[in-house]
């Protein structure tokens, strides 16, 4: 079984920068690819980052590329979402997610693990 936690989140401005970190323990931490998901109330689930096991290949959602960096430390068993020119429209709960699958996947289901979340409130 993999725990993970979120930290990181909060209430930021407009055109603002958060760092979310998501500690995994249970297993292996470089044998877990990771990714990051959002809900914002009323919508639909969202990808937003997946990094391989390795750390080689990552994938971004449109809505965030050039903006959201992922990035992982195994030997701190975390992984981090470096989120940058925060917009209203990234409000939302963000939770990571780990699978044994290597590649940096961008479909949920594939994501046998999940934390509970932090909550990122960007005003305008």
């Amino acid at each position: 079984q993999v725990q993970l936690v979120e930290s990181g989140g909060g209430l930021v401005q407009a055109g603002g920068s958060l760092r979310l970190s998501c500690a995994a323990s249970g297993r292996t931490f470089s044998s877990l690819a990771m990714g990051w998901f959002r809900q914002a109330p009323e919508k639909e689930r969202e990808f937003v980052a997946a990094i391989s096991r390795s750390g080689g290949t990552t994938n971004y959602a449109d809505s965030v590329k050039g903006r959201f960096t992922i990035s992982r430390d195994n030997a701190k068993n975390t992984v981090y979402l470096q989120m940058n020119s925060l917009k209203p429209e990234d409000t939302a709960l963000y939770r990571c997610a780990a699978t044994p699958i290597p590649s940096a996947s961008i479909t949920a289901r594939n994501y046998a693990y999940r934390g509970q979340g932090t909550q990122v409130t960007v005003s305008s």
